[in-house]
């Protein structure tokens, strides 16, 4: 099998000039590379205690869901303004390209909870960071956080240095 970053197919100026989008429904394509990569995420929670996986529409569901079903956690989808059903709280801010709001259940995650946040890339850390305050204002305390890609140069990680995080892949370059 290739290494799982040999994968990831790289789409130049989308979806703006001087980005590489980094496309990763090449690696869902492959069932050995789709099984390593939510493997390669899994391991590392082997020694992390949590009770929830919570994780963004739509490609951090891609991954968060089969990792929180591997290890018998609880599943937050945490989704795009207007999506859930129920009472939310929501949290807007800036993406590399542009404005979004996440939203979540006022009920899905109790307070205590211990809660691993799962996504499939960090670049500038937006997403994440909305996703970390909607679980730290219901009282859930974030104790890692999983990605697939990693995008060092737009300091993501930097962003969220406060917390534990892993990544499998890393790419140079926006």
């Amino acid at each position: 099998m290739k290494d799982l970053k040999e994968y990831v197919r790289n789409i130049p100026d989308f979806p703006s000039k001087g980005i590489i989008f980094r496309d990763i429904t090449t690696i869902l394509q492959d069932k050995d590379a789709l099984k390593l990569a939510i493997d390669k995420m899994q391991e590392s929670l082997e020694n992390i205690d949590f009770d929830v996986v919570a994780a963004a529409e739509s490609r951090g569901f891609i991954f968060g869901m089969p990792i929180a079903y591997n290890l018998n956690k609880a599943f937050v989808p945490v989704r795009k303004k207007g999506k859930l059903p129920y009472e939310t709280i929501s949290e807007s801010y800036d993406l590399e390209y542009g404005k979004a709001t996440l939203e979540i259940h006022k009920d899905s995650i109790k307070p205590g909870q211990k809660v691993v946040v799962v996504d499939d890339l960090i670049a500038t850390a937006g997403t994440l960071e909305a996703m970390i305050k909607l679980v730290e204002r219901l009282g859930g305390k974030v104790v890692k956080v999983v990605c697939l890609i990693n995008l060092p140069d737009l300091k993501g990680k930097e962003r969220l240095k406060n917390y534990d995080i892993s990544t499998v892949i890393e790419f140079e370059g926006k």
